[in-house]
Formats: C-alpha cells, structure tokens, sequence
C-alpha cells in the first residue's frame, strides 16, 4: 500500500503506463482527425482498448488503496481542488474510451484489439469500407462526447503536470520526487 513517504510500485507504474498511453493517444487522435490520417484509426483503436484495461486496473487500485497523503502545506479549499482533479483524472481516463467505443461501435465500424473483433463492423455491401451505423444518434452524441472528453482530459492533464511541476520548483515537498519512486521524508 501507499504511504505518506512511499508509493507502491503498482501506484507509481499503473500511474505512468497509464499516462504514457493517454497522452499519446490523445495527440494521435488529435492528428488522425486534423490530418485525416484514418489508416491510424485501427491502432488507435486497439492501443486504447489495452490501455483501457491498465486504466480499469488503476481505478479499482485507486479505488482500493485511496489517493496518496498531501506531502504539502495549502489550505482546505486548495486540498479539496486537488482531491476533485486527481478523481476528475480517473474518471475521464475512464469515460475517454468508453465514449470511443460508444462511437466505434454504434457508426458500425466495430473495435478490438489489432485483429481481435470485440464489436463487429457493419460495411455496406454495395459501398466497400462505409459503414452502415447501427445507431447514428448515439454515434454522433459519442463522436461528439469523445472528442470533448479528450480535450477537456488534455487541458486537465497540462494542469496536473503544471501543478507537479510547482510542487517541485516552488513548494520543494518532495510530491514529484515521490511519483518518481524516491523516498521523501
């Protein structure tokens, strides 16, 4: 379990695998939909699905150990903020792929894992690679959820890193040394 001085290996490693596969699948969203670069859409989509387990993997961790002590001082209001982002965090981790799948799924491309089918595609016979939605309201809605997910999620995560990095350069707590692995005192 988590300390005050200490995170397990599983926080800190859940933690950053984690990040890693967010972060980088939100930029190669954001490039496939501004580059029109659909090729990559197969890998988005199965890289997602995997992170997807390492990211239920987190919340029942989190869940299950609670969120590490503050190593800092700051007032209740500030404490508060920072509990509220830290689940934030984990809840849009979460909401992210559901919303992906949502939107696969119901615009009847389906999804799996590489060339693994978990929800089946649903292409036009008459019209090779269109795809026939399965249901075309909650396509939209979930298209329209998945992207604002991903960028209120990318605007949280800047902040998350921004707030590290003050712990570090300003407070001196030792907050970012201890998602690192050290020990602080």
């Amino acid at each position: 379990m988590d300390n005050a001085r200490r995170l397990h290996p599983l926080s800190l490693g859940l933690h950053w695998l984690v990040a890693l596969c967010v972060i980088g699948l939100i930029g190669v969203g954001i490039f496939m939909v501004r580059t029109e670069a659909w090729s990559l859409y197969h890998w988005h989509k199965s890289i997602g699905l995997l992170a997807f387990t390492l990211i239920l993997a987190r919340v029942i961790w989190r869940l299950r150990n609670g969120m590490p002590a503050p190593l800092g001082e700051a007032s209740p209001l500030v404490h508060l903020a920072a509990r509220a982002a830290h689940w934030a965090l984990l809840l849009l981790t979460v909401l992210l792929p559901v919303s992906g799948m949502l939107f696969s799924g119901a615009s009847g491309h389906g999804f799996g894992v590489f060339s693994l089918s978990l929800f089946p595609h649903q292409y036009d016979p008459a019209k090779p690679g269109e795809a026939i939605p399965f249901n075309a309201p909650l396509a939209e809605a979930a298209q329209l959820g998945h992207q604002i997910l991903g960028y209120t999620l990318a605007a949280l995560i800047a902040l998350h890193v921004l707030a590290a990095l003050k712990h570090h350069l300003l407070d001196r707590d030792g907050t970012l040394r201890r998602m690192l692995g050290q020990q602080v005192s």
